[in-house]
């Protein structure tokens, strides 16, 4: 009895050490630190005048690899950062940023900051993908997908995406044919444009 107890013993610890070398060690995703002298987000809004484009900072943020696979992300920006690059007149560029930072808009007084979270990747072939995830303006979350190019290199990985948010989503109604009629060539599109150009390093 005793050495078929022996026997079972060294049959089970040979079927875990086997399972074991087979399984391998489990490796841990890494994390992607943003570098915000880097990174930009890039803005760009359409009225039925004209239009108008600039940045937003980053805060910071992260993106996760699993292997060499993109799995997820968080990013922050500073809404008080808010610049425009078309207006040459210093004195009707402050008073449109100002215009931007107000109740009207962003409100950056109340809501400094704006997120985006990364809730699914989606590959398309090669370094392309589809980015889904969740984007929050004012506390207000709506989700968004668009196609982004993501480059690793070693340590460090550089993505540039852009996408298209509908502004009446994140209760920026000013301006908006959607809400106020009769305001003729006054009128500001509710869809504006955001490219977001990122490094990140482990």
């Amino acid at each position: 009895m005793k050495t078929r107890q022996f026997l079972a013993g060294l049959v089970a610890v040979a079927v875990v050490a086997g399972t074991s070398a087979f399984v391998g060690p489990v490796k841990k995703a890494a994390t992607y630190k943003v570098d915000t002298q880097k990174s930009v987000l890039n803005w760009e809004g359409k009225k039925v005048t004209g239009q108008h484009n600039g940045a937003v900072k980053f805060n910071g943020g992260s993106l996760i690899v699993d292997g060499s696979k993109l799995t997820g992300g968080t990013f922050e920006f500073d809404m008080n950062s808010i610049t425009c690059a078309d207006l040459t007149d210093a004195g009707y560029n402050a008073k449109f940023i100002g215009h931007m930072k107000s109740e009207d808009f962003f409100n950056t007084a109340k809501f400094p900051t704006s997120k985006f979270v990364i809730t699914k990747v989606t590959p398309k072939g090669g370094n392309k993908f589809d980015i889904t995830g969740n984007m929050t303006i004012k506390n207000i979350t709506n989700p968004v997908t668009f196609p982004a190019t993501v480059t690793m290199n070693g340590n460090s990985i550089s993505a540039e995406g852009k996408a298209t948010l509908d502004r009446t989503k994140y209760d920026i109604r000013y301006g908006s044919k959607s809400f106020f009629e009769n305001i003729g060539d006054k009128a500001i599109y509710d869809d504006f444009a955001v490219e977001i150009k990122m490094v990140a390093s482990k």
